[in-house]
């Protein structure tokens, strides 16, 4: 009887684990939605976001891309691929959305504002100094990450 048990137990065991590793690996399905679902009837790629923006410096926009790599999944920070080597800067407007970290070299839908980087380059950063010259900064922004967007909702496309 103690031996039925015990075989019991390790099969339970066994199985569970098996079970949980299966989830754990197990593909994204396409179609899989976080937030809310993104309107797709204006969807643009994302290499043409920043063209498309403008001189404005926010747009609301659902772009196509493909993620580069899941920065902090608690709060969905992640970035995009903006074609020529940009890169787009994505999070969630919701903190409780937990991205997979699977989610590396998949394309995605993505819903959300658009914003362009801000940089202080006409000097008014000095405005009120008595002495020019005196505290000049120096603004090193990355060429790479001018945009960042703020998502409502992702759609996994393949």
């Amino acid at each position: 009887m103690r031996v039925v048990k015990i075989f019991a137990f390790f099969l339970v065991a066994t199985l569970t684990g098996i079970n949980a590793f299966a989830q754990k690996h197990a593909p994204l399905p396409h179609g899989m939605v976080y937030g809310t679902k993104p309107n797709t009837t204006a969807m643009l790629p994302a290499y043409r976001v920043e063209a498309t923006m403008g001189k404005r410096a926010r747009i609301s926009v659902t772009i196509r891309g493909k993620v580069l790599k899941v920065t902090q999944p608690k709060g969905g920070w992640f970035e995009i691929d903006a074609g020529k080597g940009k890169i787009i800067k994505a999070h969630f407007k919701n903190y409780a959305v937990t991205l997979p970290v699977d989610l590396k070299g998949r394309i995605v839908i993505v819903e959300g504002v658009a914003q362009k980087q801000f940089i202080a380059d006409d000097m008014q950063h000095l405005a009120g100094d008595t002495v020019i010259g005196k505290k000049q900064h120096h603004v090193n922004a990355n060429p790479k990450q001018r945009l960042s967007f703020e998502v409502t909702g992702l759609m996994v496309d393949k």
